[in-house]
């Protein structure tokens, strides 16, 4: 079904948030994508919000590259504001960019790692709050819309170290919090987990290595398979009734009947490594 959503989808250059709004644009939505990568050689890995741009726009969209900072503050005001001026509304934001730390997966205890570790709190953590709240009076003086905070199965278990587990784990609780005060506008809020995904830096480590990797490579999500997640969710007219959870991509994806581009339909994590907990529904003014 085509819509004429306006969906706003942050750390896009490439990654998760760039296979988000790929499968985003596929319901012809009109997509602005955000991210640091102006042109290639900004970073290590290939991808640009241009890019990613020109590609919604052959998947049926349109796609709006914005060169934005995510830690800085007044860039992403201006984001919003532009949004605001240009469109008159906003559907749906995906709070995906995040900041990967140099030493993130190296071996060893937190105190044996950079403390530049603790960067993925302010872009990642911190930017997805700061978003959020330049994206909600837009949302809530429309009366509807849909905020998502991209996390990981890190939020429960043991994954990268104690600087990422509270970061995933914090998005996961601003998810809660977020949808308690956006409730009575009708406006839903929610964190998915993601599986693995095959990005680029991730089929960087696993082609290195074909053989050792092989059985996970069963295991892996495509990129774009959150965004069609995320699709089939903001379409959802009981919505409501799910925001403030956290909720498994993959097992999602089972309620809707969704299935990733390769036509199968990812098996949850959770019996592996562990369940949402959610939070409790009392409120404390």
């Amino acid at each position: 079904m085509k819509t004429d959503q306006v969906v706003v989808v942050t750390g896009a250059s490439r990654g998760a948030g760039k296979g988000i709004a790929l499968a985003l644009a596929e319901t012809g939505a009109t997509v602005y994508v955000t991210g640091r990568s102006a042109q290639e050689g900004d970073a290590p890995l290939p991808g640009t919000v241009f890019a990613t741009a020109e590609e919604i726009n052959q998947r049926g969209g349109k796609g709006i590259p914005v060169v934005v900072d995510h830690a800085d503050d007044a860039q992403v005001k201006a984001l919003f504001s532009r949004i605001d001026r240009e469109q008159g509304r906003l559907d749906i934001l995906v709070n995906n960019a995040a900041c990967i730390p140099e030493g993130l997966t190296d071996k060893g205890g937190f105190w044996e790692k950079p403390l530049g570790l603790l960067d993925i709190l302010n872009v990642g953590m911190r930017s997805h709050y700061v978003a959020s709240y330049y994206a909600a009076p837009i949302m809530v003086r429309q009366r509807s819309g849909l905020i998502v905070h991209t996390s990981s199965f890190g939020g429960r278990c043991y994954m990268h170290g104690p600087a990422y587990g509270a970061g995933k784990a914090a998005v996961d609780k601003m998810a809660n919090d977020m949808a308690v005060d956006l409730r009575p506008y009708d406006v839903a809020c929610v964190s998915i987990w993601m599986g693995l995904l095959r990005t680029e830096r991730t089929m960087k480590v696993f082609d290195a290595e074909p053989e050792k990797y092989a059985a996970l490579m069963e295991a892996t999500e495509s990129p774009e398979f959150t965004g069609r997640v995320i699709a089939a969710l903001a379409k959802d007219p009981a919505l409501m009734q799910k925001s403030g959870k956290i909720l498994v991509g993959a097992e999602l994806a089972q309620e809707y009947g969704v299935t990733d581009i390769d036509g199968r339909q990812p098996a949850s994590h959770a019996p592996m490594l562990g369940a949402p907990a959610q939070a409790n529904p009392a409120v404390v003014e």
